[in-house]
């Protein structure tokens, strides 16, 4: 793992990088902390908070069903056995001859965790870039738009050596430090080691949920940025297993990063693929073949939109063709939502 430098990071977040012109889309077949650091300002530029920020170590945008002396007024109602007596509207109880009372909802944070992955199976693409670019770019994104949002951020990377945690932070370098961990985990992929087999896969996967399952915060938001429909069996039966648990306690968005490839075979005619010293030679014209691989994935897809059916989970869905994604839904919801 590379250091992080302190220095590039100031650098980048105090604009004297900007000059460069930015892609709509980070391209290519690894990305850079630069690229990821830049995209601090295309968020900024497309959005703009619906609600002042108020400041305070435990401050946060959004608020809660809970009412009582909070920071927000929310209504006058009648006053109900049980009431403080210092919340006693007496200007509204004076007019109505009845006493009313003023209710307040507290302000909760709602601190988001991003869960990327940099494992070798997203080391594949077709049109652009490749998946594990696709993620990256789009976990910066949303670090960087909920950072602009006021709320802390923080988040869990993925890779081929294991994962690394980063507790939630509300400053541009906590964001920058996520952010250089999935940059040098990018840079992991495709090296020797990085060939594991399916089950050091899974064994590693299973090890990285299960920290998310046992955070002892009540309720996060975890951004899951991955490609769950492509893993093999038995990786995906890890998530089946993980994400319905998780999404007891968390508010879950799964934000699915796909290719064009996964859905079909490409045009008819011979094609190599190369995974480290093994090769694969293949012909995609036998329409027989080119239906089965179609329904496979189909088939895989479908289980994961049932899973994602959970009360608790947003399931939205990403390609590497896409050619745009300022201002895209990353599934946050509107400011000053109500939850729990």
């Amino acid at each position: 793992m590379s250091k992080f430098d302190n220095r590039k990071l100031n650098e980048n977040l105090t604009g004297r990088n900007q000059g460069r012109p930015a892609a709509d889309v980070i391209q290519g077949a690894y990305v850079s902390i630069e690229q990821l650091l830049r995209l601090r300002f295309r968020v900024a530029q497309k959005t703009t908070p619906n609600n002042p920020v108020r400041t305070g170590s435990q401050s946060g945008l959004r608020l809660s069903k809970h009412k009582g002396r909070g920071v927000d007024f929310a209504e006058v109602r009648q006053y109900q056995p049980g009431d403080d007596i210092r919340s006693i509207d007496w200007r509204v109880t004076a007019r109505k001859n009845s006493p009313h009372t003023k209710v307040f909802r507290e302000e909760r944070e709602s601190p988001a965790l991003v869960f990327v992955d940099q494992t070798q199976p997203m080391f594949f693409g077709s049109v652009q870039r490749l998946k594990s670019v696709a993620a990256a770019e789009l976990a910066g994104r949303l670090a960087w738009r909920i950072t602009h949002q006021g709320d802390r951020v923080g988040g869990l990377v993925l890779d081929i050596k294991g994962h690394t945690v980063f507790r939630p932070f509300r400053t541009a370098k906590a964001v920058g430090r996520l952010l250089q961990q999935v940059a040098t985990s990018n840079q992991l992929l495709h090296k020797p080691e990085g060939l594991v087999d399916n089950e050091v896969a899974a064994a590693f996967l299973t090890s990285a949920l299960d920290d998310l399952a046992q955070l002892k915060h009540q309720r996060f938001r975890i951004f899951v940025v991955a490609d769950l429909v492509g893993s093999a069996d038995s990786v995906l039966q890890v998530w089946q297993r993980a994400l319905p648990r998780i999404a007891q306690k968390h508010d879950l968005t799964i934000l699915q990063i796909s290719d064009p490839l996964d859905h079909q075979l490409p045009p008819a005619g011979f094609y190599s693929v190369s995974q480290g010293d093994r090769q694969l030679h293949f012909h995609t014209g036998d329409g027989a073949a080119r239906q089965a691989y179609t329904s496979a994935y189909r088939k895989r897809e479908e289980a994961l939109k049932a899973l994602c059916r959970h009360p608790s989970i947003n399931y939205l869905t990403y390609s590497t063709a896409d050619e745009q994604w300022d201002g895209i839904d990353l599934g946050l919801k509107p400011q000053g939502r109500m939850t729990p």
